[in-house]
């Protein structure tokens, strides 16, 4: 080049990769606990011996760079393990999702084609009607222990560049097939930052793994806690009594609670009578929530909750910056934009929305994934312009927040005017006798669509009048529910994340007696 900068090089030298990071902190903290799994309790030191192992059975299994693995598994240490050997070794691991159907795991294998496939004894039955497809087959625990044991310590050589993908996570919105979301080394190292800059992390810090590490929000904070010298606890799903012993007797980073548990953690910690350690941050999707639930939980847990909007996709951002106050009944759930991206809210034909007009929001940012594997045309679509289109759609306020309105696939289209559910939801929810609700559409004869409204009560006093009475107060005519049913909170059905899950509620309205 004119300028003599040699950019390949240049590149090379500036990337670092996760592998690499785990190499430096067992170097510095060999003897600090790096991960806590039941009884098992591995130091740094420990911990990256076992994954120089394993990426040297990756190499005698020739799997190369740019390869992939999957792994089908409840939360364990070795899952853990997996992710930082085949770092080290550029190769990426594909998180199958044990919840899927069959059907929906043996697209998600045929579609990244891992050379092999590392099963818990619980998920070997699901991984033998697989076959195949899926690669070679390692059993974790003996098969695992016997193969590592063979293998070296040594320090291999980092394979990975920042660019190169790390994890493929797999997502799908309320319809389709499951997409793998390959995120990259520079995304997740980006990630961290926002971590740190957004939420708080710093070195040390102590993380509950307790939501399904084929989820973003167990992966990448996983992660980002060993990166910086952090201790990871591992548990296998959602155990109130676990997850509120940690609480009590760790000082911990962010507490992840989502829509669905945080009724029974309030109930856990009233029965034993919890006093937290020490919290930074608690929550997730504050939006889904109860507002009673999030006054009762920052009081109990003694911490504020993350008022904040992300995505398998972007990360943290695009609004991470965002606390709800310990003790407060939040009027208004403005998101703080993430200091990590840029973004824009546009219309259809991708122009500028002004302030107060609902737009879908366009990113841009290094905590972005590198795109949906082998999906050009997805890709094309979603990265037109430029901008990674998110398909959630805010509001800007004039200071500069934003307002989450609701997906931009699920519109209720009634007489031309298009009716966010989440903007009914809001207001249902501010009711402290509202356990929790979901409104759905359902078709009607002069209207097109018309919103109807499934509510769970904490109290059986609340009447649909009640509730009719606040929509009137907060929603033009045209949003307010055409119908309220009471429900048990029971019988939501409800993602593994806790997003009730609106295509299977509004079935109710098309099946028998609906």
């Amino acid at each position: 080049m004119s300028n003599g900068i040699d950019e390949a090089r240049a590149r090379q030298a500036a990337g670092v990769t996760i592998g690499a990071m785990l190499c430096g902190r067992a170097r510095l903290h060999p003897d600090r606990i790096a991960i806590v799994d039941g009884a098992r309790r591995f130091t740094f030191a420990t911990f990256n011996a076992r994954v120089n192992r394993l990426a040297g059975l990756l190499r005698a299994l020739d799997i190369k760079r740019n390869d992939r693995v999957a792994i089908l598994s409840e939360n364990r240490f070795e899952y853990l393990e997996l992710m930082f050997a085949a770092a080290k070794r550029g190769i990426i691991v594909c998180a199958l999702n044990w919840r899927l159907a069959d059907s929906e795991l043996l697209h998600c294998v045929t579609l990244t084609t891992p050379k092999a496939t590392f099963v818990s004894s619980a998920f070997a039955g699901t991984a033998a009607r697989l076959g195949t497809i899926q690669g070679e087959t390692i059993l974790l625990g003996d098969d695992y222990e016997q193969r590592l044991a063979s293998m070296s310590t040594d320090e291999p050589e980092i394979a990975a560049e920042a660019e190169d993908g790390h994890v493929i996570l797999y997502t799908s919105g309320t319809t389709g097939s499951p997409k793998g979301a390959l995120i990259s080394h520079r995304a997740q190292l980006a990630r961290m930052h926002s971590s740190c800059v957004d939420f708080g992390l710093a070195q040390g810090d102590v993380f509950v793994a307790w939501a399904p590490m084929f989820h973003m929000v167990s992966t990448d904070q996983s992660v980002h806690a060993l990166c910086l010298g952090g201790k990871v606890i591992v548990i296998a799903g959602y155990d109130a009594d676990r997850i509120l012993h940690a609480v009590e007797t760790e000082y911990l980073w962010w507490l992840v609670v989502m829509p669905g548990m945080i009724e029974d953690i309030i109930a856990g910690a009233k029965r034993r009578r919890t006093v937290p350690r020490g919290i930074k941050l608690i929550g997730a999707m504050a939006d889904l929530v109860p507002r009673h639930q999030l006054t009762e939980i920052t009081s109990l847990l003694r911490a504020p909750y993350a008022n904040t909007f992300g995505a398998t996709e972007t990360g943290l951002p695009p609004a991470s910056a965002g606390r709800l106050a310990i003790g407060i009944a939040p009027d208004r759930l403005s998101k703080v934009p993430s200091a990590s991206c840029v973004f824009r809210l546009v219309d259809a034909d991708d122009r500028d929305v002004p302030d107060g007009t609902p737009g879908e929001l366009a990113i841009r940012g290094p905590t972005l994934f590198s795109g949906y594997w082998n999906a050009p045309e997805t890709n094309a679509h979603d990265f037109r312009g430029g901008w990674f289109h998110m398909g959630d759609v805010f509001v800007r306020n004039r200071d500069g927040t934003i307002d989450f309105v609701d997906r931009l696939k699920y519109l209720i289209k009634s007489g031309g005017e298009n009716i966010y559910p989440a903007e009914i939801e809001q207001v249902l929810l501010r009711d402290p006798r509202v356990a929790d609700a979901v409104v759905v559409r359902r078709a009607d004869a002069t209207w097109g669509e018309v919103p109807v409204a499934f509510v769970a009560r904490r109290d059986d006093m609340l009447t649909e009048a009640d509730l009719m009475d606040a929509c009137r107060r907060s929603l033009a005519g045209y949003k307010r529910p055409k119908e309220i049913r009471f429900i048990s909170v029971d019988d939501l059905p409800r993602s593994t994340t806790g997003k009730i899950q609106r295509h299977e509620v509004e079935k109710w309205l098309t099946g028998p007696g609906g």
